[in-house]
């Protein structure tokens, strides 16, 4: 499940991944919210519908864009609440999470780092081999970043093992050297 989380317009998406690269859509929409709403009724809303997407589609991810900066405060903290409780519905559910920035997506879908919205849109539209180009933009960036996990979570994992691997063979090092002081002082 990708999210481009917002309270005005939320993205959501679900694509199934397949072996290699290759990425099918299932099903894409926008949560909207009214601006006159107060903030914690906003959040409710973003929050049931998130809800009842996983409930409905039975994600193996949730796959949310991070908030990386942006220069109105009010919009980054608005945004940052409704990914955070889609973030929430999903630890609910136990369904890993895991946040990409928007230039790891749009380097995962365009191939650079910096594409414009129109470029990524694009992009998504060949990638899922869709007839029109998802709109609006926040359907089509939920979608680049179902896309976007899909392809890095494998890679994420390996890393991930790997640290694990590393960590346990300096532990056991530790313990060896460790057992060898104490052998040798006596």
């Amino acid at each position: 499940m990708g999210v481009d989380p917002g309270l005005t317009r939320c993205g959501v998406s679900i694509v199934d991944g397949a072996l290699g690269r290759q990425v099918t859509a299932v099903a894409v929409d926008v949560i909207r919210t009214p601006p006159e709403m107060a903030l914690p009724q906003r959040l409710l809303l973003v929050a049931d519908a998130a809800e009842e997407w996983m409930d409905r589609h039975r994600p193996e991810a949730v796959a949310i864009e991070r908030v990386f900066s942006q220069h109105n405060v009010r919009t980054a903290m608005a945004t940052a609440q409704a990914g955070g409780v889609i973030a929430l519905a999903a630890a609910r559910r136990e369904i890993p999470v895991a946040f990409h920035t928007p230039s790891q997506v749009k380097a995962a879908v365009t191939g650079n780092g910096s594409a414009d919205k129109a470029q990524v849109t694009a992009m998504v539209t060949r990638i899922l081999g869709l007839a029109t180009a998802p709109k609006p933009a926040d359907a089509a960036d939920a979608l680049a970043l179902a896309i976007c996990h899909c392809w890095r979570a494998p890679m994420l994992d390996r890393m991930a093992k790997a640290e694990a691997q590393a960590a346990a063979a300096q532990r056991k090092y530790l313990e060896r050297v460790d057992k060898q002081r104490k052998a040798v002082l006596g």
